[in-house]
């Protein structure tokens, strides 16, 4: 099932159980139709549908739409006493600080949080944070680095696709972590972000673009079909009514999984302006 898209996936599980299309239909409330469109890859459920359907099939978000290939390939990386990316924190961290300093304890949410870096780093400064990833290894040593510098961060386990944030954040942060998410549900997982952000509040945010002149290198330990690389401007495109910080471009190496190569990434820091 690892190596199946999202449709293939339900389409298996379905058959697996038993059901007809109009069955699994009747059980979410919705027409056959949609499950047809899924099946046939010419939509994708919405974001708020998918863990009704993994529970309708007897699976988990992750199985559903392949990310436990995923999952075992960071919590490898994560499976060293090194720390995988370094404990320098993103300098996405000192631009937002510039915009929202903590002379309150403002509050973070930090998407794909790896390893910790990021969301310690925020809390040693005096923020509120409260962080998720999908690794367990990750989990664990952003915990342990947390303990060592003394600092509370409300770190939890959970895949991107299940959670919608429930409450009210100043600054949602999130890096390297976007492209996870299928192209279709872009658009509304940006929309659910900025519901949930507070007046005056920031979302910073850099996905991977899509570049025809850039090839992204098989290092063996990467299934690059769970990963969806943004279009051009498109981050941009979904903040066009918010205040822009930053916003910009850029072409750079990496060396991630021990192959050199390039990437080209979109970085959006933006406010809310309620006038």
């Amino acid at each position: 099932m690892d190596n199946l898209k999202t449709g293939e996936v339900i389409s298996k599980r379905r058959k697996e159980l038993g059901l007809t299309q109009n069955q699994l239909a009747k059980s979410l409330h919705i027409s056959f139709q949609a499950v047809s469109k899924w099946e046939n890859s010419t939509a994708y459920p919405d974001i708020e549908m998918l863990p009704k359907l993994a529970a309708a099939l007897n699976t988990t978000v992750d199985a559903l739409l392949g990310y436990s290939s995923v999952v075992t390939d960071y919590d490898k990386r994560y499976n060293t006493e090194e720390y995988y990316w370094g404990l320098t924190p993103n300098r996405i961290c000192y631009d937002i600080m510039k915009i929202l300093p903590p002379i309150k304890p403002y509050r973070v949410l930090d998407i794909g949080c790896s390893e910790g870096k990021d969301s310690v780093f925020f809390a040693k400064c005096g923020y509120a944070v409260t962080a998720f990833d999908i690794s367990e290894q990750g989990l664990e040593k952003a915990k342990k680095l947390a303990a060592y510098n003394n600092v509370d961060v409300r770190f939890f386990k959970v895949d991107i696709y299940d959670y919608r944030p429930d409450s009210e954040y100043d600054i949602i942060f999130s890096s390297g972590v976007l492209h996870f998410i299928p192209p279709a549900l872009h658009k509304e997982f940006c929309d659910s972000l900025k519901a949930h952000t507070s007046d005056i509040g920031i979302n910073a945010l850099n996905v991977f673009v899509k570049k025809p002149f850039i090839t992204r290198a098989a290092d063996g330990t990467r299934d690059e079909s769970k990963r969806h690389p943004w279009y051009s401007g498109e981050l941009f495109g979904y903040y066009h009514d918010w205040l822009f910080h930053t916003c910009k471009e850029e072409v750079f190496d990496c060396n991630s999984g021990g192959t050199p190569h390039k990437h080209c990434m979109d970085t959006l820091i933006a406010q809310k302006v309620i006038i």
